[in-house]
Formats: C-alpha cells, sequence, structure tokens
C-alpha cells in the first residue's frame, strides 16, 4: 500500500486539545490509527475518551492541535459518512422510526442505493421484524447494531465507534468482535473506544491508554502487555522459584499456584529447562494483565471529574 493510501485511510490526532474555561477535557493528545488495524482507545470515566472522538468526528471543536481522518478534518469531506462511519451514542436515534426508516434517511442523504439498507440490516443481524420496530421499543443492544448499520452503510474506510459493546450479550460481543476484526483485515481502520478491557485485548492491534486528558500509553498490544510477563506453573513451585530468584527474575506468587514473572515464556522455559524442573503451564499473562496494566497506567487519574459540557449533552460518557 503506498503512501497516499495509507493517507487515505489513516485518522490521525497531533497535539488535540479541547478546554472548557479552566477546565483541560484533553490535553496535547497525539495519535495514530492505521489501515488494517483496530485500535483500542482506553481510559476510566472522564479520561477524555468521547472529547477526543467528537472532535475527530467534527461534533466538538478543537481548542487547539488537529484530527484528521483521511488527511482532511471531517468537515471538509464531501459526503463524509461514505468515507468514515462513525458510532457515539446509540440512544441518539429517533425513537418514533423505526430503524429500516433510520437507515432509508442515511442512504438517502448519502445518496446511496435502497440496497445498501438491506445489506447493512444483514450485516448486523437485524430481522425485517426488528428493522420495522419502532426504535423506541429496541433494547440497547439493537440500537447498538442499528448503530453500527448506520455506521457501516456508507461502506467507510474507517470506524470510529465508543462503546460498541454496550448493551450487548456474550453472543453479541462475540459478532462484534468477529465484525470489526473482518472488517480490520479487509483493509478497514478502526478506532474503538470500549471499557471492556478483555474485548480490547481481543480484538485490538494498538492500544491507546488515556488518563486525565492525556495519553499515558500507546504502542501496539504487544508492547503494552510485554510487562504482563509470564505465567508459569510447576510440580515443584518451590524449586521454580528458588531457580527464578537466582536467575535474577521478579517472580509473584499467584493465588492459584505458580508464579506471575516480570519475563517473556522463552525466558522463564529456559530456566526450568536448565534446573530440570516440568512444567505444567507456561504463558503469556493472561486478560486479567491488561486490566492490571489499565489500572496501573491510570491510577493516578481515576477520579471523580465534572464531565465536559458536551458529554452532558451527548450521553455522559467520555
Amino acid at each position: 500500500m503506498g503512501r497516499a493510501a495509507m493517507i487515505i485511510g489513516m485518522i490521525t490526532v497531533e497535539n488535540l486539545t479541547k478546554r472548557y474555561g479552566d477546565y483541560t477535557a484533553v490535553d496535547d493528545v497525539s495519535f495514530v490509527c492505521r489501515p488494517g488495524q483496530v485500535t483500542g482507545f482506553l481510559g476510566p470515566n472522564g479520561a477524555g475518551k468521547s472529547t477526543t472522538m467528537r472532535i475527530i468526528a467534527g461534533l466538538t471543536p478543537e481548542t487547539s492541535g488537529t484530527a484528521l481522518v483521511g488527511g482532511r478534518r471531517y468537515r471538509d469531506i464531501p459526503n463524509p459518512a461514505t468515507q468514515v462511519g462513525v458510532l457515539l451514542d446509540a440512544s441518539a436515534q429517533h425513537a418514533g422510526r423505526t430503524g429500516r426508516e433510520i437507515l432509508r434517511l442515511s442512504a438517502m442523504t448519502m445518496g446511496l442505493p435502497m440496497r445498501r439498507v438491506d445489506e447493512a440490516l444483514a450485516m448486523v443481524s437485524l430481522t425485517d421484524e426488528e428493522s420495522g420496530r419502532r426504535v423506541r421499543n429496541y433494547s440497547l443492544g439493537m440500537r447498538q447494531r442499528l448503530g453500527i448499520a448506520n455506521a457501516l452503510l456508507g461502506d467507510p474506510q474507517m470506524l470510529i465507534l465508543d462503546e460498541p459493546a454496550n448493551g450487548l450479550d456474550p453472543a453479541g460481543i462475540h459478532w462484534m468482535r468477529t465484525l470489526l476484526r473482518d472488517y480490520a483485515d479487509r483493509g478497514g481502520t478502526v478506532l474503538l473506544s470500549s471499557h471492556l478491557l478483555h474485548e480490547i485485548e481481543i480484538v485490538a492491534d494498538d492500544i491507546v491508554v488515556i488518563g486525565h486528558g492525556r495519553i499515558v500509553a500507546q504502542g501496539t498490544k504487544q508492547e503494552l502487555l510485554a510487562g504482563a510477563g509470564t505465567r508459569v506453573i510447576s510440580t515443584n513451585d518451590e524449586a521454580l522459584g528458588q531457580a527464578l530468584y537466582e536467575a535474577g527474575l521478579h517472580a509473584a506468587p499467584a493465588a492459584d499456584g505458580g508464579f506471575t514473572v516480570d519475563a517473556a515464556p522463552v525466558d522463564v522455559g529456559a530456566v526450568a529447562l536448565e534446573r530440570r524442573i516440568q512444567l505444567i503451564e507456561l504463558r503469556p499473562g493472561d486478560g486479567a494483565r491488561l486490566e492490571e496494566m489499565f489500572l496501573q497506567l491510570t491510577q493516578r487519574t481515576q477520579r471523580d471529574q465534572r464531565p465536559a459540557p458536551d458529554a452532558l449533552s451527548f450521553g455522559g460518557q467520555s
């Protein structure tokens, strides 16, 4: 893929800042979302996630810095929904219209053939009966599916989704994960905000962690979880613990046996092999480690904050 094609499909945020009086909601934020990748956007409530995404989507003006989609500001893109699909609040849909009516109006606005409505409904598994209901009668999970259908309607190259798994049951979360992974594997760019850390770990390629409006960590999933270490259990944990200590590796006993070691699995395995200690389990740190990393990185920003004014008017999440 050439440089021009990469820029077309990229979401680029540079030195983005948003202030409301003396309150700074977003503070000098920079990151890039690339084609073919899912970028997970993590942070506690009030961290600035939704404000950042609203700026990218042209709904909130920045104080300084830039947020570009495909090399342009959202408001400068002709027929933007055909380039970038956005879902920021699934409840912000006309309750008196049916799901199909909402998609038909969107298709008309974008100048799309009506067959795209049926295709989008099929993509999110909303049946004819469900799409014929008034949105006021939808569950939150159904509203999420309709919102994702609307985001996909214009066959965009980029997706910006804020907490799209809210209201979905486990089967729905698995469906969404598969849909987004397939979309990225076909070259699409995904910026995904979620508080479901395990889901982010499964689906994301890159991770951006924000706290109190500032980026506290970013990189590939592998880079950020490298510190999550290794989970190891042996037939002789006492001997293994001593061997790891003598090898200079920090090992913390785990509640269910074995250790969590601040080292790569290959290094832990080499120590056990040298001492001829039989291992029962040897693997990278599990999903709980992402939560552990998240809490460690954001512990100084885990506090109640007054939400930005635009967040109050748009569902209250940030």
